[in-house]
């Protein structure tokens, strides 16, 4: 579990963003919202389809305009 150590006279915004910069680092909101629902075999596998395809048209893209 990411620490965050608030200095004296630090203000709390600062240790919050610090503390959100490393959950992000560390995948664990991700994970978390991955797993507040139950998604079915069948709906995991569209949206990891759907995922792969908007990733390969912006690769395409990428190669057209450079």
């Amino acid at each position: 579990m990411p620490q965050v150590k608030v200095r004296i006279g630090e203000p709390i915004d600062k240790a919050l963003r610090q503390l959100k910069k490393k959950l992000d680092k560390e995948g664990i909101m991700k994970a978390a919202k991955a797993h507040r629902f139950y998604d079915k075999p069948s709906v995991k596998k569209r949206a990891k389809s759907k995922a792969a395809r908007k990733r390969l048209k912006t690769a395409f893209k990428k190669r057209i305009f450079s």
